[in-house]
């Protein structure tokens, strides 16, 4: 098995935050100089003190040959004078700095958030998460947040830089020897981090994939409780949610430990740099090959010298978590171009985005066309070289056996899943990408499973839309009967955090969602599988009432006995097609279905 060699993750990760940066270049631009001042005032002062006690000694030395110190005095008091400036003024320098470093953070941040979610709900075509929603939101926090601070690195990095470079050239100046001891194994603590990059990235992999396997089972736990408590399994979840909180436990651990060494051989090195600076500077002193006022500067310059170097090698750590966090990302949006998640789009984080116009061209129904679509899962299971045709008004179910393909071809014509082959005509024209074509006021959907939000009912039907159709929505939905027994009517909270309503509630309040923004054709997936069959009937009756085109998968009487047409599908395929009492005849499978939904219903 091949791996992708190390460079090219440094060059991927360095280009992909060259691009991020770009951005906003003013403001990236503005905290470099910022955080470059803040950094390197410090050498600054440490000059400024540095001069002071090189007045003191030289006014004590005047004084002791007994001439005029008066020169020296003043000299001390210039340095002090300058030493109190440097130091308000950088109180000033960070204030400025810290408000410019938050605006860049979340702005990147921001930016980064939108770019994900933006591709995974408005790209063309369709595609399945390669992981579990958990997994995706666990990207979307971790993951965006390290890409985000890495921008420090280079922020930070340029004033260590440049603090780096003015400490060094003073203390070269003075001791060349020393200088280059204290460098030397600030140096070898960047070669030992390079070292380590393949085990940092290693690390931090694991540690992401343990943390999104315990995420996925607590939501899954939480959407299960009834079926792991009829069950009496709660002994058994924890059980397993604390082996997988001992596996992220230890992958945690090692990350953290390998970040604690790191910075533990960082603190080392500036102390072996500090030791080496007292014992050779302390010597010369005394053997007069030191002044004091250089003295003061080496000690002045060194612990922050030494903390710069010992950023650097902090840096390449986080540049290697970086582009693990990249990868992560890449493998969320599957097929999008490199450059999708730090493609430069507005974020208004100071202002309100202007009003889009989303609403496609409305393009009247009068023939819906399938050619030939298949698409199948991993399993092999799905539908196969389906082709079917609607006509404007008509009401058509598909019906078959559980896992014949019924819902995969629903959602395969509506471009909710990707397809291996075949083609959908609206009017005659092919729609090359049906998943933004078939939308309301073409099309609308409901699936088989609905969810609602922690909203109102009304917010939850309206979709924060006008309610002009809301009451239209609400009759036809034969939700009526309904608002009266939940005391607050359409404002009544529901969801999660709301009032539980029914299976049968839950379905007829998506399907008036469905309908309170006109399509022309609309889509339901079983979605009267909790209904009785008087509400069913009312439900179907009302939309024979209105002109839309109605494809229905659905084994009820009620359903097949409306329909204009029924297509039944068989082990993934569409094997027959025709009115109810005309498959009653010829098709062994549709007289099963029939049959069996007698029995079911004890007609």
């Amino acid at each position: 098995m091949t791996t992708t060699p190390q460079p090219q993750h440094q060059e991927r990760t360095f280009a992909l935050s060259k691009e991020l940066f770009k951005y906003k270049p003013g403001l990236f631009a503005f905290n470099l100089l910022m955080w470059g001042m803040v950094h390197a005032s410090p050498a600054l002062l440490t000059l400024a003190v540095s001069s002071l006690f090189g007045a003191l000694e030289r006014a004590d030395n005047l004084n002791t040959a007994g001439q005029p110190i008066q020169p020296a005095v003043a000299a001390a008091w210039v340095a002090l004078g300058w030493f109190a400036f440097v130091r308000l003024s950088r109180f000033g320098i960070f204030y400025g700095a810290f408000r410019a470093w938050i605006e860049l953070w979340y702005t990147l941040d921001a930016l980064v958030r939108r770019n994900l979610m933006g591709y995974l709900l408005t790209a063309r075509g369709s595609r399945r998460l390669p992981d579990t929603p958990a997994e995706a939101v666990s990207r979307f926090r971790d993951d965006v947040d390290d890409v985000a601070g890495y921008t420090e690195v280079w922020v930070d990095g340029a004033g260590f830089l440049l603090y780096s470079v003015v400490a060094i050239t003073l203390m070269a100046r003075v001791d060349p020897l020393i200088t280059l001891l204290v460098c030397a194994p600030l140096l070898l603590m960047v070669l030992f981090v390079q070292r380590l990059s393949p085990t940092i990235r290693s690390y931090r992999r694991r540690m992401r994939e343990a943390t999104a396997r315990v995420t996925d089972f607590i939501g899954e736990t939480f959407g299960a409780v009834s079926a792991v408590k009829l069950a009496a399994q709660e002994g058994s979840m924890v059980t397993h949610l604390r082996s997988l909180g001992e596996t992220r436990r230890h992958a945690a651990l090692r990350d953290v430990l390998l970040t604690e060494l790191i910075r533990g051989v960082n603190t080392n090195m500036v102390n072996l740099a500090v030791g080496l600076v007292l014992l050779l500077g302390a010597n010369r002193v005394r053997g007069a090959q030191m002044d004091i006022q250089d003295f003061v500067l080496f000690i002045g310059l060194l612990p922050r010298l030494t903390g710069s170097m010992g950023f650097f090698g902090d840096a390449i750590a986080r540049h290697r978590r970086t582009g693990v966090s990249y990868d992560r990302m890449t493998r969320l949006l599957q097929d999008a171009p490199d450059t999708t998640i730090v493609a430069h789009h507005p974020v208004y984080l100071q202002s309100d985005p202007p009003a889009e116009q989303t609403t496609p061209t409305a393009l009247p129904l009068q023939e819906l066309r399938v050619e030939g679509l298949t698409a199948t899962h991993a399993s092999g299971l799905g539908i196969q070289d389906a082709s079917f045709t609607l006509k404007r008004g008509e009401f058509v179910v598909v019906t078959g056996r559980i896992g014949s393909g019924k819902s995969t071809l629903l959602r395969a014509l509506l471009g909710l899943i990707p397809v291996q082959s075949g083609s959908v005509f609206w009017n005659g024209e092919q729609v090359t990408d049906p998943a933004t074509f078939l939308i309301p006021p073409r099309s609308a959907y409901t699936a088989q499973l609905p969810n609602l939000f922690s909203d109102t009912l009304r917010e939850n039907i309206t979709s924060g839309e006008a309610d002009t159709h809301l009451g239209r929505a609400v009759n036809l939905a034969v939700l009526e009967p309904d608002l009266e027994a939940l005391g607050g009517g359409l404002d009544t909270p529901v969801g999660a955090r709301g009032v539980k309503l029914s299976g049968g509630q839950i379905q007829r309040a998506a399907v008036a969602r469905m309908l309170a923004r006109p399509a022309d054709l609309l889509v339901f997936d079983d979605v009267s599988s909790a209904l009785d069959a008087r509400t069913e009937a009312q439900l179907w009756q009302g939309l024979s009432t209105t002109d839309a085109t109605c494809l229905v998968v659905s084994h009820r009487r009620a359903a097949l006995l409306r329909a204009d047409r029924i297509l039944v599908v068989q082990g993934g395929r569409i094997t027959d097609e025709g009115t109810l009492p005309d498959l009653l005849e010829r098709s062994d499978e549709m007289h099963a279905l029939w049959a069996e939904e007698e029995v079911v219903s004890g007609q």
